[in-house]
């Protein structure tokens, strides 16, 4: 039952409650006036206001009957139309209940469809992993066989070392035992000496006392006479002696010392062609400059204030070009940079996450390469702060040649020429392969590199001779020992060496031509020649205007002009020729 039935029948009820009561009060009424007096005028009148109320009160129970036929009626309507809505529910209960066993239909059938779908996936991802499975197999398999031929390798040379150890140890015994026999047989010729000693002595004086007699001098003065005729011819002999000797040192230092330089330089056996930086990003399309430019230059006013690096977009196609004084720094930007263009997504909170990401990954790789070059030169304990900055010299340059390599190519060199010379190997290979560690700093720090790698070094408990080969790899500092000697030699053979470093066709050809300028601008010079991709320079001076005196000087004019003047890598050796020709025709 609705609330409205319910409300009907309420007003029935109340009606009809209502009619009961007034017919109850007419019949009272009514009795009452029957046993009154009917001649009494206040009764008659009292009598047709009493059926004047009892015809009102039969109208309103007409009416309540006609509003209670009325309100039946309502109710008959209400409860039709509750009735229609009752069954317009019940369909409408069907058809969700249809439309809802239909959306379980389709939903059961897209979930199969979803689960067959992330089965196949799952498929192609087993097969995927397997295959990189077994190519990382592969991998290790190939690197266990090349680490067990090394293995084998050193096992065979540690064997040739112990055998010859071994025949070391033998010959050693035997010069012992021949030592001893020789010991035993000296021991009796100095007892046989002794005794001729002891004769020469009675003959010698006997001698002397009869050249007293016939030379008439006493045995002091002819002593002395002897002893200044012995220490003339002596002096004369030992000044010979020492210019030959000095002059055999000079060829023999020269000739061994160009041995071990080109032995070390061999047996390091380095790259040829050295690397350079390029900060040149290749992109898919050039509309996506416009994506990486951004809603009216913002993209690339956020990467530049975030990265810190110049992105420089031009004309050329699918290509933009980063740059920045700090090679980190541009690495960085262009990782960053790579990453946005793969992702696609390219606005100012996206470049500041890709940024830190990128960050991350470069001091990663940075710290990787430091520690790969210090298992590769052999050094264990080093301070961790220098391994950040050695990691940073991975992307350090110097007139193309990798720093990081050249620091690991020096110390291989350096420690050649120190097992050559039989010196502390360990030391002066940390000396060159720390000796450019300032180059990490020079872009943040004031100075000259090797100022600042001194400074490092000994900030972060390096000794002092590691200290002094850093300072005095460039002569700011006169090197005192023969860590900086070497420190400065190896350094010259992996910067001077042929395809370590190059330069720009344009500079090189502009630094032969000063060079022959600046030697061709003095006097008395007739020809100019530069050699050897110009690390050499041949003047040739006229006899007759330059003497040798002068050709000396200005040997040492040129090569100090182009110390001040120009920039170049290694040194420049400057030749003057001076030659004089005398010409007779024999007629």
């Amino acid at each position: 039952m609705s609330a409205f039935d319910t409300v009907l029948l309420v007003v029935v009820l109340i009606l009809t409650l209502v009619v009961v009561g007034a017919l109850t009060v007419g019949l009272r009424t009514l009795r009452q006036l029957g046993g009154a007096r009917p001649a009494d005028p206040a009764f008659i009148a009292e009598k047709d206001r009493q059926e004047q109320s009892l015809a009102a009160l039969r109208n309103a129970a007409d009416e309540a009957n006609s509003t209670i036929d009325v309100a039946k009626s309502a109710a008959a309507a209400a409860r039709a139309e509750a009735a229609a809505a009752k069954a317009e529910a019940k369909a409408a209960r069907a058809e969700a209940r249809r439309m809802l066993d239909d959306a379980r239909a389709e939903a059961d059938t897209v979930l199969e469809r979803a689960h067959k779908q992330a089965e196949a996936d799952a498929e192609q991802l087993r097969t995927a992993a397997r295959r990189g499975g077994e190519r990382e197999v592969a991998v290790l398999a190939a690197t266990t066989r090349e680490q067990a031929a090394e293995v084998d390798r050193r096992a065979a040379r540690m064997d040739e070392r112990e055998r010859l150890h071994t025949e070391e140890v033998e010959r050693l015994a035997e010069r012992e035992r021949q030592l001893s026999a020789a010991s035993a047989a000296l021991a009796a010729r100095d007892a046989a000496l002794d005794q001729r000693e002891a004769g020469l002595a009675e003959a010698e004086l006997h001698r002397r006392r009869e050249l007293e007699r016939v030379a008439g001098l006493t045995a002091e003065a002819a002593r002395t006479e002897l002893i200044e005729a012995i220490e003339g011819q002596a002096k004369r002999e030992a000044a010979l002696l020492v210019r030959d000797i000095e002059a055999d040192a000079r060829g023999t230092a020269e000739q061994r010392a160009r041995h071990i330089v080109v032995d070390a330089i061999q047996r390091v056996a380095s790259e040829q062609t050295a690397e350079s930086v390029v900060s040149v990003l290749h992109l898919p399309g050039d509309e996506m400059k416009g994506r990486i430019i951004g809603r009216e230059g913002r993209n690339i006013r956020a990467f530049e204030s975030v990265t810190g690096v110049n992105l420089i977009i031009d004309d050329t196609p699918e290509a933009v070009l980063l740059s920045c004084f700090d090679p980190v720094r541009r690495e960085v930007g262009r990782l960053t940079l790579e990453k946005l263009v793969l992702d696609g997504r390219i606005h100012p909170h996206r470049i500041e996450e890709v940024y830190d990401l990128a960050r991350q990954e470069v001091e990663q790789l940075c710290r990787r390469a430091a520690e790969d070059a210090l298992v590769e030169v052999g050094i264990t304990e080093i301070h961790p702060e220098l391994i950040t900055l050695l990691g940073r010299l991975r992307y350090r340059t110097s007139y193309g040649q990798n720093v990081l390599k050249h620091l690991v190519e020096t110390a291989h060199i350096a420690g050649v020429m120190a097992a050559e010379l039989r010196l502390d190997v360990p030391l002066i290979k940390r000396s060159a392969f720390l000796h450019d560690i300032g180059k990490a700093l020079t872009h943040e720090v004031e100075g000259s590199h090797a100022i600042i790698g001194a400074d490092l070094a000994r900030k972060y408990g390096e000794s002092e001779e590691v200290v002094h080969a850093i300072e005095a790899h460039h002569n700011e500092v006169q090197p005192q020992t023969i860590e900086a000697v070497l420190t400065q030699a190896s350094d010259a053979c992996s910067g001077g060496r042929p395809g370590a470093r190059r330069e720009s066709l344009e500079a090189y050809v502009k630094r032969l031509e000063r060079i022959e300028e600046i030697a061709g601008g003095k006097g008395g010079v007739e020809k100019v020649f530069a050699m050897q991709a110009g690390r050499e320079i041949r003047v040739m001076v006229k006899p007759e205007h330059v003497d040798d005196i002068g050709a000396a000087v200005l040997a040492r004019d040129v090569a100090k002009q182009i110390e001040e003047e120009l920039t170049y890598p290694g040194q420049i050796r400057v030749t003057v020729v001076r030659e004089s020709r005398v010409t007779e025709i024999a007629r």
